[in-house]
């Protein structure tokens, strides 16, 4: 399902993010359902608030893409790597304004 304006969504939607970190460097995050859209966050307790701030401005005005269960978003070959390196998994709620 996707939904034709931002303000359809449904409210509590959730996208599943993937957050990694190399080393000391900050936590990148990207959506596997929302392409282009990306967030760092310095300090782990900002990871969540940066990445649904990313996530609303991305999907401002856009039509929103189906976001997948978090069993999906698991079994992609793409993101087993990832988790694999050592990057994990978080749902992030999509702030409607």
């Amino acid at each position: 399902m996707i939904c034709e304006q931002y303000n359809e969504a449904p409210p509590l939607a959730h996208y599943i993010a993937v957050v990694h970190q190399q080393g000391d460097s900050a936590f990148g995050v990207h959506f596997p359902d929302v392409p282009g859209c990306f967030s760092a966050a310095d300090d782990r307790n900002d990871i969540l608030t940066n990445a649904s701030e990313a996530l609303a401005l991305h999907l401002e005005g856009e039509a929103l893409p189906e976001a997948r269960s978090l069993d999906a978003v698991r079994a992609d070959d793409d993101v087993a790597r990832d988790l694999a390196e050592g990057a994990f998994l978080i749902a992030v709620p999509l702030q409607l304004p």
